[in-house]
């Protein structure tokens, strides 16, 4: 085919050929190879990608003060979904298991020490107070992502408020866990103070878990900051609380500063999984919490109720309103 234009020179008509060529190359190309444009159907069988998550400690990144001095606390990857196995329910099975293992070793660790005294039953106790439930918890990053995965990680405290039911009503006859938790060797206070122990930390995973600084507060201030507590009260608590001639200065300033020191302890390491924010200002919050459950735990009432009790209760009510 033939393209003809007119082209009007000097009054009259002349007749040129049209050059498409020439023309396509001199006006400027709208779609680029590069930008053609493309049409997306959606199809049942493909996915969706899954977004990029990027956790720092604090929300606006505009300053770089604020940035360089929130390094300590920010993680740049998202807390993986398993740790154990590719499919979850099967991760969070080796987790329980893993979980119970090294809770179960630390036990017996501890029986046997009371078995052969040697340590005094009282420090005995004390140890096992401090140690299981900060050991439990470090196991919680074992567990995966799922809605399911907290309950798991209770099965393991769990189980022992059942021990403790079993062994504290005479049901069940066992003198070295008697030995080993009771201050007087009496079954019948396994009842009381252990079972205590125990239902904090499987209400804590079960209801706070991992990502909650609550949990960290309530279990590092019964685990730590009690038991240090103790030990460090009869060992140093020449000067007794005026309110209290239970209580000493030198516990309660232990109790503080161990459990505020575990809590920042645990949030760094749980902000390395991802799992919550750290910060100046949790820092503090967790400095609050630990001081004004030293103070309960210093009261008479504390006393007469029993410590695994008004403590762990004192922390989650103060850390439900500053943390």
């Amino acid at each position: 085919m033939m393209f003809l234009s007119f082209n009007m020179i000097s009054g009259g008509n002349t007749l040129q050929r049209f050059d498409p060529v020439a023309c396509v190359s001199s006006v400027p190309l709208l779609l680029a190879p590069t930008t053609r444009p493309t049409f997306h159907f959606p199809s049942p069988f493909l996915s969706k990608p899954k977004p990029t998550y990027l956790f720092t400690s604090f929300s606006s990144s505009s300053s770089s003060s604020s940035s360089s001095s929130s390094s300590f606390f920010s993680s740049t990857t998202p807390p993986r979904s398993t740790m154990l196995h590719h499919d979850p329910l099967v991760s969070d099975v080796y987790a329980t298991a893993i979980s119970g293992v090294v809770a179960l070793s630390f036990l017996r660790l501890f029986q046997e020490t009371a078995k052969r005294d040697l340590f005094d039953q009282k420090l005995n106790r004390k140890l096992v107070h401090i140690s299981i439930g900060l050991i439990f918890m470090l196991c919680w990053p074992l567990f995966s992502t799922e809605t399911w995965a907290s309950f798991f990680a209770a099965l393991i405290p769990g189980i022992n408020i059942f021990r403790m039911l079993v062994i504290g009503l005479g049901i069940l006859k066992d003198e070295a866990t008697v030995k080993s938790m009771s201050r007087f060797g009496d079954y019948r206070e396994l009842l009381k103070g252990p079972l205590y122990y125990a239902a904090t930390i499987t209400l804590a995973a079960i209801i706070y878990w991992r990502t909650s600084p609550i949990s960290i507060a309530a279990i590092c201030n019964l685990c730590a900051g009690d038991g240090m507590a103790d030990i460090v009260g009869r060992r140093l608590g020449g000067e007794k609380i005026p309110y209290n001639k239970n209580k000493s200065f030198a516990g309660s300033i232990a109790m503080a500063t161990a459990g505020f020191l575990t809590s920042i302890g645990y949030m760094w390491y749980f902000s390395s999984f991802g799992f919550i924010e750290g910060s100046w200002k949790l820092v503090l919050g967790f400095l609050l919490v630990s001081i004004v459950t030293a103070f309960v735990e210093s009261l008479p009432i504390s006393t007469e109720l029993d410590d695994n009790l008004t403590v762990p209760l004192t922390s989650i009510l103060v850390g439900s309103i500053i943390l």
